[in-house]
């Protein structure tokens, strides 16, 4: 037990002898900071009015100087100050002539406390609430974070977001806007006649993504489960059932690597449209986002980083094959098979990783977008036609053999949505479904199930159907100007600091899969 805390638990003891707490039961405030900083602006330097409020919040700082103290309180929108004077706390407390040295002495920077108290605005401008009262509402026994230097450690921040939250406003902002996002979505998409049906999160088969799966395990049923790696397949379940516009914005789970891009678990909205393609489906992407950029941020151009991005509609719309052309100078439509076109790519100087026996021209093209295009593209670009080899759930283009009506939505060089014109032909979805459990079969894990129940249902007959899924937080992050999906995300996934995961199974009493993998 540290000194500091120790203190910190005596001068608890002393509070809850005089009858202050430590954890009071409530507190009703009449005002929140920034409303008082608002409303006050008439109120001049050195004037005071005389309107009570109740105000409670998380002491910031103090200073004391003799029968006077500064303290700076925080609520969740701002802050304000409190000026105390003892005289005025004695009088207005019954004639505790102890009350100042109390509210000085046993409360400290951290602690929650409750004022009632008038307006003045100090000779140098800052409003402030004169204090008549003061209740302790909780006791902290852990001082806060170095005023000037905060949480320097970055790691730190994401572990214990609760102090992070306390001494950043950037970090509260962030969070908030997420919150506006999400609200803002269902709010657009509600007034356009989109129904939100929640779909289940544990699933038999993994499917709706090229995506490597959490494994976990029903013990009743003796049954293996993954959890969901994408809403897709379920919400076009409900299309085939009859209705035309749903959509699901929720949790995704995929066991993958963590990056400035990647966490395991993360949000994405994914909506569906009978009767429309993906052209209606970029349509609907330029309004939404657009909407929610003016909303959040109160403008179509945005900074993020150091460039400045404009979400105005229309956005740009280009093949996979011009941009790699533009790039490169390969014409992807020359190759006919994988031999040729490895050839002109070493040729031109690009390396290739090894690629597996499996790989396509397709894949080669994909590869190649990926490693030459993708950071490129910073403003907003509709990225379209892709391979039929990575796209198992898009249909046939209607036009152009050997692709499919897909697009990616690409901005500051991270993909932020994937659409398709979605494929209803069941015959050909199993096709290309049993392709995919040959590759997962050869040792790609991220290669799409076969989920029967799903084909039986696109049998009933499924209308043609546009269908987008959207990054939640790869959105917030270009919302916010955040470098991280840590940033977004209010606790992302870290490894314990002081456990290994061997230890943390032993206390779980984790059954372990032969693959490693967590039951």
């Amino acid at each position: 037990m540290s000194e500091l805390r120790e203190t910190r638990l005596e001068k608890a003891q002393i509070l809850n002898s005089l009858g202050q707490g430590p954890y009071a039961i409530r507190f009703e405030p009449t005002h929140h900071n920034s409303i008082l900083q608002e409303s006050q602006y008439d109120l001049f330097n050195g004037e005071e009015r005389n309107l009570t409020v109740a105000i409670a919040g998380r002491v910031m700082a103090k200073r004391v100087m003799g029968k006077l103290a500064f303290f700076t309180l925080a609520d969740e929108t701002g802050l304000i100050q409190l000026y105390i004077e003892k005289a005025t706390l004695a009088i207005s407390m019954s004639g505790d002539s102890l009350a100042f040295s109390h509210l000085t002495s046993l409360v400290d920077t951290g602690d929650l406390i409750g004022i009632y108290g008038t307006l003045r605005r100090t000779e140098r401008g800052e409003l402030s609430v004169r204090v008549k009262k003061w209740h302790m509402l909780t006791k902290s026994l852990h001082p806060l974070p170095d005023k000037w230097h905060g949480l320097a450690d970055v790691e730190k921040r994401y572990r214990q977001r609760y102090l992070d939250l306390i001494v950043s406003p950037q970090t509260r902002e962030t969070l908030r806007r997420r919150a506006q996002v999400v609200s803002g979505i269902r709010r657009w998409l509600d007034e356009r006649e989109f129904l939100e049906i929640e779909t289940p999160v544990l699933h038999v088969e993994a499917g709706g993504a090229e995506a490597r799966p959490f494994i976990t395990q029903h013990n009743t049923l003796d049954l293996p489960l993954y959890l969901r790696i994408a809403t897709e397949l379920h919400l076009k379940r409900l299309v085939v059932g009859g209705f035309e516009r749903v959509y699901e914005l929720g949790r995704i789970f995929r066991n993958e690597g963590v990056s400035s891009r990647h966490n395991p678990e993360f949000t994405s909205v994914e909506i569906y449209q009978a009767y429309a393609d993906y052209t209606d489906m970029m349509d609907l992407t330029e309004q939404l986002i657009d909407t929610i950029a003016n909303q959040v941020c109160g403008t179509s151009k945005i900074e993020y980083q150091e460039e400045i991005i404009d979400l105005t509609p229309p956005w740009r719309r280009a093949t996979m094959h011009e941009l790699v052309k533009e790039a490169t100078g390969l014409d992807f439509t020359l190759f006919s098979d994988y031999e040729t076109a490895s050839e002109a790519i070493t040729l031109s100087g690009i390396m290739l990783s090894k690629l597996d026996a499996q790989s396509s021209v397709g894949h080669l093209l994909n590869y190649i977008f990926e490693n030459a295009v993708e950071h490129t593209l910073i403003q907003p670009t509709f990225v379209t036609d892709y391979p039929i080899e990575i796209s198992p759930l898009a249909r046939k283009h209607r036009n152009k053999s050997g692709l499919v009506e897909r697009f990616e939505l690409f901005i500051v060089g991270r993909e932020t949505a994937n659409a398709f014109s979605e494929l209803i032909d069941p015959i050909d979805q199993r096709e290309r479904l049993e392709a995919q459990q040959l590759r997962r079969q050869a040792g790609d894990l991220e290669a799409n199930m076969i989920d029967e129940d799903f084909l039986q249902a696109l049998e009933v007959g499924m209308p043609p159907t546009g269908g987008l899924g959207i990054g939640i937080d790869r959105l917030t992050m270009l919302l916010t100007n955040s470098p991280s999906i840590r940033d977004v995300i209010a606790f992302p996934l870290l490894k314990p600091e002081s456990q290994t995961q061997t230890e943390i199974r032993s206390q779980l009493g984790t059954p372990t899969l032969d693959n490693g993998q967590s039951r």
